[in-house]
């Protein structure tokens, strides 16, 4: 359960990511405000999480689940570069947080 919560944690990151952007360093209401909403529950989600897991492998797992979801995102509804080294990159990232995962059982 608690390595669902940062999976979860780090779908929200890439949601408060994405938001960061829209809202055009605050100028932009709605978009700051899911930008809040989204890194609230991102952080308490992970919170939650630590109370089970190794505060290590956890932080990993949820800054990476972030970072890619955030770097596909921005390629595929973003217009951003996508390039074989980009690609090759989150797919390194993502076998990374896998073995993590796998590496820290929960207490």
């Amino acid at each position: 359960m608690a390595w669902l919560l940062v999976v979860v944690a780090g779908l929200l990151e890439t949601g408060f990511a994405i938001c960061l952007k829209l809202s055009h360093g605050f100028t932009r209401l709605w978009p700051t405000i899911a930008f809040a909403a989204f890194a609230m529950s991102s952080f308490g989600l992970l919170t939650l999480s630590l109370r089970k897991l190794d505060v290590g492998p956890a932080y990993a797992v949820w800054t990476g689940i972030g970072a890619s979801g955030t770097a596909i995102y921005g390629m595929i509804f973003l217009g951003e570069v996508a390039s074989t080294l980009k690609i090759v990159s989150i797919g390194l990232v993502i076998a990374g947080v896998i073995g993590l995962q796998l590496s820290s059982p929960a207490h």
